[in-house]
């Protein structure tokens, strides 16, 4: 599901799960993907077919550089193993949220929705990260939205692995947009998601560790799932050059005295008794509000207590909102 996106796009289309239409292509059909590209209109989504540390999706606005990089990914192994086939998508228009399911192969129960922001720069702009910030709920994603996703989205998901004979127990994270009012899936992992876990475990009421126990002894139709009715919003700090190369071991200040937002320690470490930075993405300041903007309002005003040597986060997290 997370780990061949052909796999993933055949399992909507046969369950008739909405989403953009594809073709797949490998280096011996790199003519007929050429040809596909001619077909649609830019921009021109390109999609490495395994795993590539979130870096495998190119979305490109000139036809021949999406030829050129279609070559690099098939031919050129641009991404090693994972580009060996490459999905070419058509490419939706939209505003994205994700929605998070745990399921024990039979019943299932829904956990808070979330919005995360993965590029570097300000106003979604800049190379992919694994994530620079978070906010739940998503205040575009109303009970009328929300209830469309469950009945086009997660339950035709839930019974398509039944229908499959794919026993799956555990997380569905459903990557969607929303498209003219109506829900599409860009993709599905078979995880919570970072940093989306730091706002969504943060709103729940219910007991988590309850919850898993049900879902591995395949009780979760005894449950029901609370939430807080608060917003909960995260920032991430981030080093210096990341996504790209960044240098670690940079004394972190201030951290501990935070007492207003939940401090994550990500890529961190403490060495000769100090915590240093150990990753490109350090700590994420996780905060709660009577809205989103107050909860990013509180991040903002903890991370002013935080500091190391090229330390970098959006200041703009929710500017779509």
């Amino acid at each position: 599901m997370e780990g061949s996106k052909e796999f993933a796009k055949e399992f909507m289309f046969r369950h008739n799960i909405p989403t953009a239409a594809y073709k797949s292509f490998t280096k011996n059909n790199l003519e007929e993907g050429y040809d596909f590209l001619e077909t649609l209109k830019p921009p021109y989504v390109l999609k490495a077919d395994g795993l590539a540390a979130g870096k495998g999706v190119l979305i490109l606005n000139d036809i021949e550089e999406a030829k050129t990089e279609l070559k690099e990914m098939l031919a050129n192994e641009k991404f090693g193993d994972a580009s060996s086939k490459v999905v070419i998508e058509e490419f939706l228009d939209g505003i994205e949220l994700s929605c998070f399911v745990l399921t024990d192969g039979t019943s299932y129960v829904n956990l808070p929705n979330a919005k995360d922001y993965k590029r570097i720069g300000e106003g979604d702009v800049g190379l992919n990260t694994g994530g620079m910030g978070a906010v739940s709920p998503v205040p575009f994603a109303n009970e009328e939205f929300m209830a469309k996703i469950e009945e086009r989205v997660i339950k035709p998901t839930i019974n398509g692995l039944k229908k499959d004979n794919i026993p799956y127990v555990g997380f569905i994270f459903i990557g969607l947009i929303k498209v003219n009012g109506e829900p599409k899936v860009i993709e599905y992992n078979c995880r919570m998601g970072d940093p989306e876990t730091e706002v969504v475990i943060p709103r729940l009421k219910s007991d988590f560790l309850d919850l898993l126990i049900a879902a591995g002894k395949k009780e979760l139709h005894t449950k029901t799932v609370e939430f807080i009715n608060e917003s909960a919003c995260t920032v991430m700090l981030v080093s210096g050059g990341y996504p790209e190369d960044y240098k670690k071991g940079k004394e972190i200040i201030g951290a501990e005295k935070v007492t207003d937002s939940i401090v994550f320690h990500a890529g961190t470490i403490i060495k000769n008794n100090k915590v240093v930075t150990n990753g490109g993405r350090v700590i994420a300041v996780t905060s709660y509000g009577a809205n989103f903007k107050e909860a990013l309002k509180q991040s903002y005003k903890s991370i002013n207590g935080i500091c190391f040597e090229g330390m970098n986060f959006r200041k703009d997290i929710g500017f779509d909102l």
